[in-house]
This record gives structure tokens, sequence and C-alpha cells, in this order.
């Protein structure tokens, strides 16, 4: 009760110098750590409101106990507010605002309509002016296959420019009909217009006319027994008509909407998002905001657009399930209407979106029970003080010694958190061989960075005692206490199910074979595998398009392109002479020595 009066006595002084005036306002405790950001219409008025404690629900009763100074930003009007709340709320990520974990960006289809010969691709970032865009999409499958049915539909090239410009013959595009092959002059640059106008049109649904114009023009080219041309407009009709498949009729007159609704169920929140542009259903994603518990359903709404749509460019219309208050306000600080509809086609499809939200809730609400099932077994079954929150899976994965790796995983009850996933290329070459070497040197390197928020409460390791032991002895001098240490090594005949668990001072043991806690700890071991070796992949895949070049002290990509251009190959350059390396423009002397002594030591 002292800290709640500490805390009120903090609000009366800042409610006395408070300025009437819009802006942001910030909630600082001890060691001004940041515990709340807001914003308000008139900042005097909003902070008064903290005040009231009976108001309040429990967690801003907590924040307001804990509070020891505030700041403030005056600003020209609330919409300009809420862009400085989300961006210092993102930056500061505090305590007790509702957070929306959002850090991704959308793929759209771009099509560049102010070149000679438009390009369709995947694209991601920033929006550019003079480019078609068509989109966002949930997820990169749903724009893979859109994108595999406009080129057959319009025959629109997907190639690089440098590609393009050195073709001298079509490429197998061409040959499987989803490409016109402008490179090689198959289409005029008028005809290749067009495809990129009737494109643009589809991509814009004002492609009304269009099945029914390539319909006639395939019945002319049959009349004239023309019947490759008949064919390729048969095939286009065929593409067409499979992307216009995907389109429910309700969506068929929304050009630019997304839909949004909020489900609660027990004390977790769920909004679910529809994408809707130019009468297609672009995917669908749900987000779970974190600090949303206590909050209300309108504070939380009112949280979520305002920071996702200052990430993400806002379509057309926004179309919510149910009215929140500020929704005008909010539509001016956003750019674009907010509405609700009652009934109507609109109104069907937010009660969908909606209907999504909780059984995308009931999903995660079930897999996060299994989990916390699994860990209380967990506990049971190790011996463990308590539940674990942070499980930390280690693996390593090389080829006979070439392009070692270490890798983290990290699951918790929420499921795996692949944003605290870690890798770690081994910096002793000469170990590269000696998986019990390479744990030591990756644990090691963990552990000299660990502090209060990413202690792990288990550490899983995928080998057998000696893996243990090395381990345990590359660890003897950070604090462990709390912190149980597990390997995990293959039962008889190497059978999934039958694994054995080591733990010092204990006996190995076997799960009940098929138990649910065996399966938890097999897919847990399992994803600790899969990504050690995707991203031993990724090392070893870069290394096949590394040039030897990249390896000589001082050449940077400018000199590396101009010794390639130059002799037209890294091995021509490893077999030059000095004198000729001298000649290369922008290679002086030094330079050159220093490259013909690194490829004849």
């Amino acid at each position: 009760m002292t800290d709640i009066k500490h805390g009120l006595e903090v609000l009366k002084e800042n409610i006395r110098i408070a300025p009437e005036k819009p802006g942001v306002y910030r909630m600082l405790g001890k060691d001004d750590k940041v515990l709340y950001v807001g914003k308000a219409k008139n900042i005097k008025k909003r902070i008064v409101a903290y005040s009231h404690l009976n108001k309040l629900p429990l967690r801003l009763q907590r924040m307001v106990a804990e509070i020891e100074r505030m700041e403030f930003i005056v600003v020209d009007s609330e919409a300009k507010a809420l862009l400085l709340e989300n961006e210092l709320i993102k930056k500061l990520a505090p305590h007790y605002n509702i957070l929306l974990k959002d850090d991704k960006s959308f793929p759209y289809l771009a099509l560049d309509v102010k070149a000679e010969y438009p390009v369709i691709r995947k694209y991601r970032g920033e929006k550019k002016d003079g480019i078609k865009y068509f989109g966002p999409f949930a997820n990169a499958g749903a724009v893979n296959n859109v994108l595999d049915l406009l080129q057959k539909a319009f025959l629109l090239r997907s190639c690089s420019e440098s590609v393009f410009a050195h073709r001298d013959r079509p490429c197998l595009m061409y040959q499987i009909k989803r490409c016109s092959a402008p490179c090689t002059g198959k289409i005029s640059k008028e005809n290749y217009r067009r495809l990129v106008d009737e494109a643009v049109a589809f991509i814009e649904n004002r492609s009304h006319r269009l099945r029914d114009e390539l319909t006639k023009k395939m019945e002319e080219a049959s009349a004239r027994q023309d019947f490759e041309a008949a064919m390729a407009f048969r095939d286009r009709i065929r593409a067409l008509t499979s992307v216009q498949q995907g389109t429910n009729v309700e969506y068929g007159t929304i050009k630019s909407a997304d839909f949004i609704a909020l489900c609660r169920l027990g004390g977790q929140v769920c909004i679910q998002v529809f994408f809707i542009r130019s009468g297609q259903n672009c995917g669908n994603l749900p987000f779970f905001p974190e600090q949303a518990e206590e909050a209300e359903d309108g504070e939380v709404m009112e949280a979520f657009l305002s920071s996702f749509y200052a990430a993400h460019v806002p379509p057309a219309e926004i179309v919510l399930a149910d009215a929140v208050d500020g929704q005008d306000f909010l539509s001016e600080a956003i750019g674009t209407k907010i509405n609700v509809y009652r009934r109507g086609d609109k109104a069907k499809i937010a009660a969908n979106v909606k209907n999504n939200a909780r059984e995308s809730l009931e999903r995660k609400t079930a897999l996060e029970n299994s989990v916390r099932n699994n860990l209380l077994a967990m506990q049971k079954a190790f011996d463990l003080p308590k539940m674990p929150e942070r499980i930390e899976v280690y693996d390593n994965s090389h080829i006979q010694g070439s392009y070692a790796v270490g890798a983290m995983i990290v699951a918790t009850p929420k499921g795996f958190d692949k944003k605290a996933y870690r890798t770690f290329n081994i910096k002793n070459q000469a170990i590269t061989n000696d998986d019990f070497a390479m744990m030591k040197e990756v644990l090691a390197r963990r552990f000299a960075k660990m502090n209060e928020q990413n202690r792990p409460d288990v550490i899983l390791l995928d080998g057998g005692l000696g893996q243990l032991h090395a381990v345990l002895d590359s660890l003897k001098d950070f604090d462990l206490t709390g912190i149980a240490v597990i390997a995990i090594s293959k039962g008889p005949e190497r059978n999934a199910g039958k694994e054995f668990y080591h733990q010092a001072g204990k006996e190995s043991f076997a799960l009940p074979f098929a138990s649910p806690l065996a399966f938890y700890m097999q897919n847990i071991r399992d994803e600790a595998h899969r990504f050690a070796i995707g991203t031993h992949r990724k090392k070893r895949g870069k290394s096949v398009f590394k040039s030897k070049i990249d390896a000589v002290p001082g050449v940077g990509a400018v000199r590396k392109k101009a010794l390639l251009n130059y002799f037209g190959s890294a091995e021509a350059v490893a077999a030059a002479g000095l004198n000729d390396i001298e000649q290369v423009p922008g290679i002086n002397k030094k330079t050159a020595e220093n490259i013909f002594k690194y490829f004849h030591k």
C-alpha cells in the first residue's frame, strides 16, 4: 500500500505541472525504466484518470505503484501524438503497454509499368512510385501461387535485367508457355505492352471483359486454322479462370480492404486480419497482443490498429467486426476509412473473420495447454525445482569438419521462441571434427552473454554422457544454480522414442515409449537438429558462390569486379603475372603485389 501511496503522490505532482495539450506521456520507474507510454488529446486530463485507482485494472494499478517520475512531449494534434506513441512503444517496449509482436514485412507482387519490358515479381520493402503492387499476401506461399497463375495468364517475364539483356534464344519459361519471350523478339513491344495493360487491369479488378476477348481471339485463330495461336489463347483462358476461381462472390466488388476482428477467451486475446485485394483473398493472419489480458477490447483494438498501420501501408478501407471508441480519430490518424457493417456482404465477411479469430485462439490455447502439461511432466520426470519456462536445446552440424556450426533453439510454454534462436560459427578451426570440443565452445560463448532475462531453466544437449561431461567441464566457471543440464542420446537401434536421458549424478533412464513427454522431448530435439542442419546448408551454399578473389586482403567488391572484367575468371587472376595485374584499371602497384603474393605463396 505504501508503494501505491508513493505512486499517487508522484501522479499528483505531475498533474499539477502537466500540459493541457495533445501529446505523449511516459511513466518511469526505478533506474528510469520506462513503464508505460501513452498519448492523449489533453495530457493533464488523461493522467488524472490514473489517480482513480478503483476504476483501473490491476495491471495499471501495479504500474501506478511503480511510478517514480513522468515525462511529457507536446505535439500539434492527437493524430501526431498517436504516431509518436507508436514510435516510442516500438523502441522502448514498455512493460505495461499492449505490445504487438509484429516486425514482418508482407510480400507483394510488383509490376514496374514504366519499364520498357516490365517484369512481374515478388517484392518486400518500401513502395515506390510508378510500380503497380498487388497485395499484401499473408505469406510467400500465397504470392507464389498467384505469381505462377499470372505468368500463365499474361505471359509476362520474370527474369532479372542481366539475364534479359543477354539472352539470344528463349528460355524454358517460353517453352512451357509462361513467358512471351520479349528478350528475343518473339513478341513486339506493342503487343507486350498490351499484355502488361491486361495484367494491370486484372490486378486492379477491371478485367470484366478480358476472358470474353480472349475467347473471341481463340475462335478467330481457330477459324483461320492457326491452331498454335488458338491453343495459346486457350491456355491463357484456363489460367485466368484458375485465378478467378479463388474469388469469393462476396469479395468480388472489394478493391482494397482489411477485415479485422477481435476475440477473447480465458483472458487471452486474438486479432484476426483478412487481406482482400481486387476481389481476391490474399490470406489471413492471427495476432496475439501481449499485456492485453486486463485491458478492454476497445483499448486492445486501438493499440493494434495504431501499431499495425504505423508499420504497414493501410488499404482503402478497414472493416471492423465490432465498433470501437475513437473510430473517427483513428481513421484520421491512419489515413483511411474505418467502417463497421451490420448487414450485407461485408458484414458476413467480418463475421467470418471473427469466427476465424475464435478458432485461432482455441487452437493456440489447446497447444499451450498441451505444452504446459508436457512441461509439468518434464518437471516431475527430471526432478526439476519448477516447471521450466525456458529450455535451450543445442546441436552441431558439419561435414567432416567443413562449414561447422553450432545451433541453439529455445522452447517456452508458448511454443518455440524463434526470435531467440542463435547460430554459432565455430571459431577454432582445429576442433571442427570434434563434436565435444565444438559443443564446449558454443556453450562457453553462450553463457558468457547470459543475463537474468535470458537465463535458461534447462539445457538439452543432443549427445550422451561424454557430451554431458564435456559441457559441464566448459561451464564450471559459470553459475549454473537452478539450471538443469540434460543430454539425450539415441536408444537401442537408434529408434525414436527409446532415447536415454543423462544428468550429472543421476542414473540414466528412458521415458515410457510413445508417452506424450517422450514425443515432446523428441520434437524439441528434432527442431534443434533441423535448425542446425539448415544453418549449415546456408553456410555451405554461400561458399559455392564465393570466388577465390573474395579471400584476398584489400580486394573489395569494386576491385573484384575490375579483376573479373579484365581477366574473365578467378582462375585467370590466380594464374596472372604481376605486370598483368598492374594493368587492371583501379589496381595500384601495392594491391597488385598483394594479389600476386596471395596466389603465389
